[in-house]
């Protein structure tokens, strides 16, 4: 009996945003390298139900789509299938034509059929040539009538390697709008639901999701499948090892699939991600991409990695971050066709199997912010990849509209970031780790960023101490980041209205800078630097009440550009007011001493560091010091 890898699916909320991912238009040229739409023969109008859309008689439409084409290269690279069959049903009269594409995205026709009336058509196409990239999808051609797709799937013959059911480990903080949303799309899929032992819903907030509206719905409609866990706020990291430490105790579960709580699914997906990790040779674990929540069409990024020498995470290159399916889909983006290997995926989506985490133990005790890239990169040292498999995502809300590396989140990105790097780092006294670290800090004290400055100073005194109180600290470093900000008024934000809000002589507007250069690097980088700083340790405190002199929006408030003015506002990174940036010569001082003194001890000290994080490592991360934490200790 053949096994469904991937169905054939299409949107049915009748939002135009999103097609180009379940389909793509026929007819493109290029001016230069831009690829350009000629026609659009796939339109919202045209999806029949979630299985099924028609093409209008005379057009053609692809369906190699985010959503509908095979990814052949993973396929062949990670799991025992050799073949795969895809079946269509149709009704009317046309022509399919299946194509393949090499590692460089040249298109290949591999087959074509003439269809009429109502038929099943199957094509049996090999996996054997795909190392290093590729992908198989069809086109519809309707002839003089229109031509219908009835329903499809790619399928195999070959045995899974396990059989075991999956289990959702969902962590929430105050969304339980959007905890029931997808507990209710997660129900109205049953084969979905037949493939799930657990949904395990963490709430570790004071706004329950019992409480929310259709809840008693959706929990009567899934049954026993539904788990509610209610505890302390532990952030991502202690919700989700809940659900890693629950899994562990289900007999019928060998995969745990990772979500987060503002999102939505397309539950396709996680039947995908399912059937992956079955038929992989060895346990992977498989990541989904994100879209934007906000911006449909855009994925934040394709393959992410954490490059060695400043030990950061990104995107293996720049091309792949916020790419727009509506300028180009799958045949015009060229790099998309290679096989790209990840070092991590996000916890937004990421099926983990059973197997990992009996072996390499929880997450880490680190609240939020590299968790879930510090837990790629041990699997990896344990033997155990990352595939970040297309055709396998969801919608998050974007962190666009956010900038977390100047809130109470700052504290983390530093601490985090550098244990991580202590757990996992091959370069001598951290590489470039610490000397970028270094520049962040300076860059923000330019910028008159004082609070999260304080909270980077924050997060290396407390690598410094080692890693014996990161279970103890756990519940309360958010609220001690949070409680520093009312020490630093950069941190207020001033709405419309609100009658204390700067403004200049005569009540005028503030003008905002036209002009938007471009910022320093090598050579010029380096002489910036060695010239505001100086200017930045002189420079006298801005007297109380003396009122600003420009306005940035904030995204002209470039970081080269902040640093020539002593008293500025700036927009709001979500819009929703302004923040008031004035020089304070004593606290630039001391969070600059301080900054390079902290450094300096930390790579002084960064091999006996290293050791002793890593010496602890199966401790922090074990299930009974997870236990102790979720009891409160």
């Amino acid at each position: 009996m053949p096994t469904t890898l991937q169905t054939i699916v299409f949107p049915v909320s009748q939002d135009p945003d999103v097609l180009p991912l379940y389909a793509d238009s026929e007819t493109w040229t290029k001016v230069g390298t831009r690829p350009i739409r000629l026609s659009n023969n796939a339109s919202i109008d045209n999806v029949l139900s979630r299985s099924s859309a028609q093409v209008r008689a005379g057009q053609r439409v692809s369906f190699a789509s985010y959503f509908n084409a095979f990814p052949a290269a993973y396929w062949q690279r990670w799991t025992v299938v050799t073949s795969v069959t895809l079946s269509l049903r149709t009704t009317g009269r046309g022509t399919i034509i299946v194509y393949r594409s090499n590692a460089n995205g040249v298109p290949q026709r591999v087959a074509s059929h003439q269809v009429s009336g109502s038929e099943s058509t199957t094509f049996d196409l090999p996996l054997t040539s795909f190392s290093d990239g590729g992908w198989y999808w069809f086109d519809l051609i309707a002839s003089t009538e229109d031509l219908v797709l009835d329903g499809g799937e790619w399928s195999t013959a070959a045995e899974p390697v396990q059989t075991g059911k999956l289990s959702l480990g969902m962590t929430t903080y105050n969304k339980p709008d959007y905890c029931v949303a997808t507990l209710a799309n997660i129900a109205e899929n049953p084969a979905l639901v037949a493939g799930i032992d657990r949904i395990f819903l963490v709430d570790q907030g004071t706004q329950k999701v019992r409480d929310e509206a259709g809840f008693d719905e959706v929990a009567a409609a899934l049954g026993e499948h539904l788990q509610i866990i209610e505890q302390g706020n532990l952030g991502g990291s202690g919700g989700f090892s809940r659900s890693m430490s629950e899994t562990l105790e289900r007999e019928d579960t060998d995969f745990l699939l990772l979500l987060d709580d503002d999102i939505e699914f397309e539950t396709e997906s996680a039947l995908r991600a399912l059937q992956f990790g079955r038929f992989s040779r060895e346990p992977v674990i498989v990541g989904g991409h994100m879209f934007d929540l906000l911006d449909k069409p855009v994925m934040h990024a394709w393959a992410e990695v954490v490059r060695p020498d400043p030990f950061m995470w990104g995107p293996s290159f720049e091309e792949q971050h916020r790419h727009d399916f509506r300028n180009r889909n799958l045949r015009q983006t060229k790099w998309m066709h290679a096989r790209l290997d990840s070092d991590y995926n996000g916890w937004w989506m990421c099926m983990i199997p059973k197997q990992v985490i009996a072996e390499i133990g929880l997450a880490l005790p680190v609240f939020i912010k590299w968790d879930d890239a510090e837990y790629g990169l041990r699997a990896k040292a344990a033997g155990y990849r990352t595939v970040s498999l297309p055709g396998v995502a969801l919608w998050h809300v974007s962190w666009l509209d956010k900038d977390d590396s100047q809130d109470w989140q700052a504290f983390f990105h530093t601490r985090n970031r550098l244990i991580a790097g202590l757990l996992h780092s091959d370069r001598p006294k951290s590489g470039k780790l610490l000397q970028n670290s270094g520049r962040q800090d300076i860059k923000k004290l330019l910028n008159m960023q004082y609070y999260a400055t304080q909270l980077a100073v924050d997060g290396m005194r407390a690598v410094l101490r080692g890693p014996a109180s990161l279970h103890d600290d756990i519940s309360c470093d958010m609220p001690a980041a949070r409680g520093r900000a009312k020490d630093f008024p950069e941190t207020r934000v001033y709405r419309p209205g609100d009658p204390e809000t700067p403004v200049s002589l005569g009540g005028r507007a503030l003008p905002e800078l036209a002009e938007k250069p471009k910022g320093p690097t090598g050579i010029r980088l380096a002489l910036f630097t060695l010239r505001m700083v100086p200017q930045h340790w002189r420079r006298a405190t801005v007297p109380e009440g003396e009122q600003p002199g420009l306005e940035y929006a904030k995204q002209g408030a470039h970081w080269w550009q902040i640093p020539h003015h002593a008293n500025v506002i700036v927009g709001a990174a979500d819009g929703s007011g302004k923040m008031w940036y004035r020089h304070d010569r004593a606290k630039f001082r001391r969070l600059l001493r301080e900054s390079r003194s902290l450094s300096k001890q930390i790579e002084k000290n960064w091999d006996a560091l290293s050791s002793e994080y890593r010496a602890a490592l199966p401790q922090m991360t074990s299930v009974e010091e997870w236990r102790k934490t979720f009891e409160g200790r």
